[in-house]
């Protein structure tokens, strides 16, 4: 293995999600150009990590038959993406964290490219992607040591992604050359077909 082979970091689709404005449909089983989203998500972030996992709660058995390991979030109740994120670092660990949500087939391909170069040049904690009009706080590279405080503040609830990660240290790295990799498939109208990328 080379150098920049053991520098990438570990990845994460963050699958989690209630899936409310897709009328309670799991996000990730949805089709879009032909495959679910959770293969295009796959696809993208595969090839920029070491490994990768699956953070899910419902459809486990067709995650299950993807191959990566399947990450289950420890309290009964929904607390949000960060509950994916922490155990993600748990299982990190060693190797920083590459997070994606599962909704977004066009995530960069240099993801973690730039995000890593932003995370040791700032000797940040968190690095997050900016689209050019707003924070994208589920496109995040993390530090596993982040791991405990994470834990600790989810034990009282739910806390919302931007905030958290602003509030430790952390850096936001410029992506507004390519806003639509950002593009969020939230609604049944999002699904309408659009032009390949350029």
């Amino acid at each position: 293995m080379d150098d920049s082979q053991a520098a990438r970091p570990n990845g994460l689709i963050l699958a989690g999600g209630q899936g409310r404005r897709m009328g309670g449909r799991n996000k990730g089983w949805i089709p879009w150009r032909g495959k679910p989203l959770i293969l295009h998500a796959v696809e993208r972030l595969q090839s920029q990590v070491q490994a990768l996992a699956i953070s899910a709660h419902s459809s486990m058995d067709h995650y299950r038959r993807l191959g990566f390991p399947l990450l289950v979030d420890r309290h009964p109740d929904f607390r949000g993406p960060l509950a994916g994120v922490a155990e993600g670092l748990l299982w990190s660990q060693g190797h920083d964290l590459l997070c994606v949500p599962v909704d977004a087939p066009q995530a960069p391909l240099d993801l973690a490219v730039r995000l890593g170069r932003e995370l040791r040049e700032s000797n940040a904690d968190v690095a997050l992607a900016h689209d050019g009009q707003r924070l994208q706080p589920l496109f995040a590279l993390l530090r596993t040591s982040l791991a405990d405080d994470l834990l600790r503040d989810l034990e009282n609830g739910p806390r919302a992604a931007g905030a958290w990660f602003r509030s430790r240290r952390h850096v936001i790295v410029d992506f507004s050359d390519q806003p639509g990799a950002f593009i969020n498939l939230n609604r049944p109208g999002d699904l309408e077909p659009t032009p390949p990328d350029s």
